[in-house]
């Protein structure tokens, strides 16, 4: 759609009657909503009753084999939420004080918050815009320009840095082309942790997200495909770093029958059994609830095809959750104007999030020159989901 032909006045009253139309009715239409019945008010009042409301219950474990078991991963370990999920997977992939973390720009600030809590600063390389997630070749490029092997890993020629980790994410639950990363990080020996945080129900080329990399990590905060209030979830293969979780995430506590002794400095992450409790529910719900996503999607994906729009879609050998549904518009003034009249009607579209390099506290960070995702960050629109 070029400038010229973008037709406001046709354009928003119509995508007002298709949204108050198969999203909701209401005056004011939200970006989210979780959806939840008479499962989940059951499940959370069993266990008001059973008083098993605290980090100790059968639920969170419940919880945790079956998100594993649905993703086909070995090991899962509940946390209170993703960003905490996604701060103890970098440290258990050995990230630490002065390390680095390439991960991307275009996200929501959860990711790079989690590399600084461990004193380790975020580079950032561009996006495709196929997938909005991390770009293979753009890693290839970082890596040949500044990567350096040694003996203990990979370095940072730029800033001396050992590169600790590569943090990829899946954005709005399309699959980026998590293989080609992996062979890539394989290849300069740097550890690949999966921020799957909006993709629960989305594979590429027949594979959960979450499972590519040492550690994949969701989200199942009140706008995610499940939610347990807060929460999030560690998935991985390895046993041993799974036990590490556990232990990292109950603040290091020996287990013992009456004694308190915890033999490291830790946290207290794990997922209360209540928030277990409505995961669980909802994992019985999932299906149905990624069904009615397609189903959306389906509507708008027609919708926007015929006013010659880009609806963002699935990627090529990607079967997205569909979370999240966006448009990408010509030029940043067409997305405000139509960010403006849909709000001032009552249906509640965002833009999508400011580069990490635009905010304060990254603006310093190293970066490529993130041409795609600063296309993106002008021009995408959040539709109600």
């Amino acid at each position: 759609m070029s400038e010229g032909s973008f037709d406001l006045e046709r354009l928003v009253p119509a995508l007002l009657e298709l949204v108050r139309a198969v999203v909701s009715d209401e005056l004011s239409v939200p970006l989210w909503r979780a959806s939840f019945g008479e499962l989940e008010r059951g499940a959370v009042l069993a266990c008001l009753d059973a008083g098993e409301v605290s980090s100790v219950g059968p639920r969170v474990v419940e919880l945790e084999q079956r998100v594993a078991a649905f993703a086909g991963a070995a090991h899962g370990v509940a946390m209170v939420n993703g960003t905490n999920a996604l701060q103890l997977a970098l440290q258990l992939a050995g990230v630490g004080q002065d390390c680095e973390v390439i991960t991307q720009a275009l996200a929501f600030v959860a990711s790079s918050n989690a590399v600084t809590y461990l004193g380790a600063r975020p580079v950032f390389v561009d996006v495709e815009r196929a997938t909005l997630g991390m770009a293979p070749q753009a890693l290839a490029n970082f890596l040949e320009a500044f990567g350096e092997r040694r003996e203990d890993g990979c370095y940072n020629r730029h800033s001396g840095r050992r590169l600790a980790a590569c943090l990829p994410i899946h954005t709005f639950g399309h699959p980026c082309r998590i293989d080609k990363i992996a062979d890539i990080c394989e290849a300069w020996d740097i550890p690949l942790i999966e921020d799957a945080a909006e993709s629960l129900g989305s594979y590429y080329k027949g594979r959960h997200t979450g499972t590519f990399g040492r550690l994949g990590v969701f989200s199942f905060n009140g706008n995610k495909m499940i939610t347990t209030g807060g929460g999030g979830m560690i998935v991985t293969e390895d046993a041993i770093l799974a036990r590490r979780a556990l232990h990292l995430s109950t603040t290091a506590k020996v287990p013992h029958p009456y004694e308190y002794v915890h033999d490291e400095v830790a946290y207290n992450f794990r997922m209360p059994n209540l928030n277990a409790a409505l995961g669980c529910a909802q994992m019985e719900r999932l299906p149905a609830l990624l069904a009615a996503k397609r189903e959306l999607a389906t509507r708008y994906a027609e919708f926007f095809a015929q006013r010659g729009l880009h609806f963002l879609s699935e990627p090529p050998g990607g079967k997205s959750n569909l979370w999240l549904n966006a448009i990408v518009m010509e030029t940043r003034e067409q997305r405000d104007v139509l960010l403006q009249a849909c709000n001032a009607n009552g249906v509640n579209t965002r833009a999508i999030w400011r580069l990490m390099t635009e905010l304060p506290m990254f603006a310093d960070c190293q970066r490529d020159g993130l041409a795609v995702s600063s296309e993106l960050a002008d021009r995408v629109i959040c539709l109600p989901s």
